[in-house]
C-alpha cells in the first residue's frame, strides 16, 4: 500500500508542472502548433518537413513549465507574462512574414529591419498593415490572443454560485485522473525526449560555430537543426547577423588598410559574367551532344572566344564561390576570405566606374540563409558602396531583365575605364522556371536515343536543363553584342558544376556531402570558362590576346580570379600576385587546387573513360541538396 501511495505521489508530482500552469501551456501549445503547421511544407515548398514537432514542442513546454513551477508563485506570474509577450510578438510577426512575403523569419529579414528607417518603416505599415490580414492566419493567433486574455480576465471574475459549484466539481474530477494525467506526460516526456534530442544536439552544435559560412554548410547537412519554433528562428537570425557582422568588420578593415600603388587603365572595359549551376559537360563547346551553345560557338570560330580546358570552382555553393571569387584570398593563403580586399573596392579605387548587376544578390526578406551569406558582404552599406558605383535595385524573372536594366538604367553612367559585372540567375533550379515559354526547344523525345536509361519523367527535366543553358547561351551572347564594338575583354564563368542526371547518379543539383570523389568533382566542380576579346581589343593588345591562347589549357581554380582581373586593367597593389595570375609567366600552374578547404582536385583518383559512368546499384543515401520531387527549397 505504501509503495502505492509513493507511486501516485510521483505520478501527481509528473503532472504538477503543466497543472500548475496550465494555462500557459495549453496556449504555448497551440500556438506552436498553429504557426508551425501553417508554415508546413504542404504550404511552404522552402521548408523541411519535421514531423515530430508536436512532441519537441510538448518537450520544450514541460521543460518551461517544470522550471516555472520552481519559482515562488509571485515572480512566476512576472516571468510567464514576458514569456507570452516574447511568444506572441515573435509568433504573430514570424506569421505575418509568411502571409505577406511566404517566408519565416531568417537573417536577411532581421538585417533589413535594421537598415529601415523611419520614412521606410511608416511606408511599410501603410502598404502591408491592410484589413485582410484578420483574415488570414495572423487574425486566427490573434483570436487566440484575444481568448487567453479572455481567460485571465474571467479568472478574476467571482462567478455565479451555481457555476462556480460546477468548476468545483470538474476541479475534483481532474484531481481523482491526476494519477493518470502524471503517467501520461511521463509517457510523452519520455518519448518526446528521444524524439527530439537530435534535433537538440545538432542546435547547441549550430550554435556554437564561428563563421557564418561553417552555419550556412552545416545547414547542408542531411541531419541539421530545424528552428521549428519563430523564437528559435529568431534567435539563430540574431546569431547568424552577429557572425556576420564579425566578417564584415574585418573586411572593413582590410579595405581601410588597402592601397593602390598605380593604374595604367591597360583595359579600357572589362566584363566579368558569372552564371549560376553550369557544368562544362552539358555544354556544347566541350563535346556535349546537345547544340546547347550555338553562339559561343560560332564567337570562337571567329578565333575571339577561347575557352579555357580544365578549369574547377572552389565549392558548389554559390555564396562560398563568391567569397572566394570576390576576395584577394586564395586558398591556401593564411588567413580567411574576410581579411583580404574584394577586387571591385581595389579596382573602384583605381579609378574604375564598378556596376554590379546581379539577379540573386539583393537584399529581400524572402531569402535562405544560403543567399544571405553570399549578400551579406555585397549589401552591406559601407562596403558596397566601397566596391561599386552603380547597382540594379530589382530583380528579374528571368535574366534578360537585367540587360535591359543595364541598358535603361546604368549604360549611361559608363566613364572611360569600366568594369561590369553581371551575376546571371542562369541555370538555377527549377530549370523550366529559368527560360521563357517561347524559347522551349529541346523536348523529352530528343533524348530517347541518347539517355535511354532515364524515363520520361527525367528526360523532361534534362530538356529543361538544357533549354536554359540554351537560353543563357543568348544572353551571354548578347552581352557580348553590348559591347563587341568597344576595346572591351570578356571574362564568362559560372559559380559552379550541376548535376542533372550524370550517368547514373540518378538525381539533380549538387551533394553537399564532406567526402569528395572524382565523379563528384568532375560533375560539380568543373565548369566552362572562357575570354572574348573583341577586334579593337585584340589589335589594341595583341600579347594579352596570345597570352590568352597560350594559357588555355592550363590548371585554373577561380579563386584566383581576383588576380588576373587586376593584371587586366593595370592596377598596381601588394595584394596582387603574379603566380595567381593565369596569363603570367610567373603562374604557378602546379598550385594545389583544393575543392572545399579539404580535397585535391588533382589528386583524386581518376577512372577509366569506361568506368566513368558505371551502373549503380542503389542510390547513395548521403545527403543531396535538391532531389526531384522534394519539398525542400533550392540550396545555392
Amino acid at each position: 500500500m505504501k509503495v502505492i501511495k509513493q507511486v501516485v505521489n510521483l505520478l501527481n508530482k509528473a503532472y504538477q508542472p503543466i497543472k500548475g500552469n496550465a494555462s500557459f501551456f495549453f496556449f504555448m501549445y497551440l500556438i506552436g502548433i498553429v504557426v508551425s503547421y501553417e508554415e508546413l511544407p504542404t504550404n511552404n515548398p522552402d521548408a523541411t518537413v519535421y514531423s515530430n514537432l508536436w512532441l519537441e514542442l510538448f518537450f520544450d513546454l514541460y521543460i518551461i513549465c517544470l522550471l516555472l513551477s520552481l519559482i515562488p508563485l509571485k515572480v512566476r506570474r512576472w516571468i510567464r507574462a514576458l514569456l507570452y509577450v516574447i511568444a506572441y510578438a515573435t509568433s504573430i510577426t514570424d506569421l505575418f512574414c509568411w502571409v505577406k512575403f511566404q517566408s519565416t523569419l531568417n537573417p536577411s529579414m532581421l538585417l533589413l529591419v535594421g537598415e529601415t528607417d523611419g520614412r521606410e518603416a511608416g511606408e511599410f505599415f501603410s502598404s502591408y498593415m491592410t484589413t485582410d490580414i484578420l483574415f488570414s492566419s495572423v487574425g486566427l493567433l490573434l483570436l487566440i490572443m484575444l481568448l487567453q486574455i479572455l481567460v485571465v480576465v474571467g479568472q478574476k471574475i467571482k462567478l455565479p454560485i451555481a457555476i462556480s459549484d460546477k468548476m468545483d466539481v470538474m476541479y475534483r474530477v481532474f484531481a481523482r485522473l491526476q494519477p493518470v494525467l502524471g503517467t501520461l506526460c511521463i509517457v510523452l516526456f519520455c518519448w518526446s525526449a528521444y524524439s527530439s534530442a537530435h534535433n537538440k544536439k545538432e542546435m547547441v552544435e549550430m550554435f556554437s560555430l564561428d563563421t557564418i559560412g561553417s552555419v550556412e554548410h552545416e545547414l547542408t547537412t542531411s541531419d541539421c537543426a530545424q528552428f521549428y519554433l519563430p523564437v528559435y528562428r529568431l534567435v539563430f537570425s540574431i546569431f547568424s547577423n552577429e557572425l556576420a557582422s564579425q566578417q564584415i568588420d574585418r573586411l572593413i578593415e582590410a579595405k581601410d588598410k588597402m592601397k593602390v600603388d598605380s593604374c595604367s587603365f591597360k583595359s579600357p572595359n572589362i566584363v566579368l559574367i558569372i552564371g549560376e549551376s553550369y557544368g562544362k559537360h552539358h555544354s556544347q563547346q566541350y563535346g556535349y551532344f546537345m547544340p546547347t551553345t550555338p553562339r559561343q560557338i560560332k564567337r570562337e570560330k571567329s578565333g575571339l572566344l577561347v575557352p579555357f580546358s580544365d578549369v574547377v570552382a572552389p565549392w558548389n555553393l554559390t555564396s562560398f564561390v563568391f567569397k572566394n571569387v570576390f576576395s584577394l584570398h586564395v586558398v591556401g593563403e593564411k588567413g580567411e576570405w574576410c581579411d583580404y580586399p574584394l577586387f571591385p573596392s581595389l579596382f573602384r579605387k583605381a579609378g574604375y566606374h564598378v556596376t554590379f548587376i546581379t539577379n540573386q544578390f539583393l537584399p529581400k526578406a524572402k531569402q535562405a540563409v544560403y543567399d544571405f551569406s553570399g549578400g551579406f558582404f555585397l549589401n552591406h552599406p559601407e562596403l558596397s558602396s566601397a566596391m561599386f558605383d552603380s547597382r540594379n535595385s530589382q530583380l528579374y524573372r528571368f535574366d534578360r531583365g537585367l540587360l535591359d536594366d543595364y541598358d535603361k538604367n546604368q549604360k549611361q553612367h559608363n566613364t572611360n575605364h569600366n568594369l561590369i559585372i553581371f551575376h546571371l540567375l542562369g541555370q538555377h533550379v527549377t530549370y523550366k522556371q529559368r527560360y521563357p515559354s517561347d524559347r522551349h526547344h529541346f523536348t523529352a523525345d530528343d533524348y530517347a536515343e541518347k539517355r535511354s536509361d532515364l524515363d520520361g519523367k527525367q528526360r523532361s527535366i534534362l530538356a529543361d536543363y538544357d533549354n536554359a543553358i540554351l537560353y543563357n547561351d543568348s544572353i551571354v551572347d548578347a552581352i557580348i553584342s553590348r559591347f563587341e564594338n568597344q576595346e572591351a575583354i570578356i571574362i564568362y564563368m559560372p559559380d559552379h558544376g550541376e548535376e542533372c542526371f550524370e550517368g547514373n547518379r540518378g538525381f539533380i543539383c549538387r551533394k553537399h556531402s564532406a567526402a569528395i570523389d572524382y565523379d563528384l568533382a568532375r560533375y560539380e566542380f568543373e565548369i566552362p570558362f572562357w575570354i572574348f576579346c573583341t577586334h579593337k581589343y585584340a589589335v589594341k593588345h595583341p600579347d594579352i590576346f596570345q597570352e590568352i591562347i597560350a594559357a588555355k589549357h592550363r590548371r585554373y581554380m577561380t579563386d584566383a580570379l581576383p588576380h588576373l582581373l587586376l593584371y587586366l586593367a593595370g592596377i598596381h597593389t601588394k595584394d596582387y600576385h603574379p603566380e595567381y595570375n593565369i596569363l603570367s609567366p610567373q603562374y604557378n600552374e602546379m598550385r594545389p587546387r583544393i575543392l572545399k578547404n579539404t580535397t585535391d582536385y588533382d589528386k583524386l583518383p581518376r577512372p577509366s573513360e569506361k568506368h566513368l559512368l558505371p551502373k549503380q546499384k542503389s542510390m547513395s543515401k548521403e545527403k543531396i541538396a535538391c532531389k526531384v520531387g522534394s519539398g525542400r527549397g533550392e540550396m545555392n
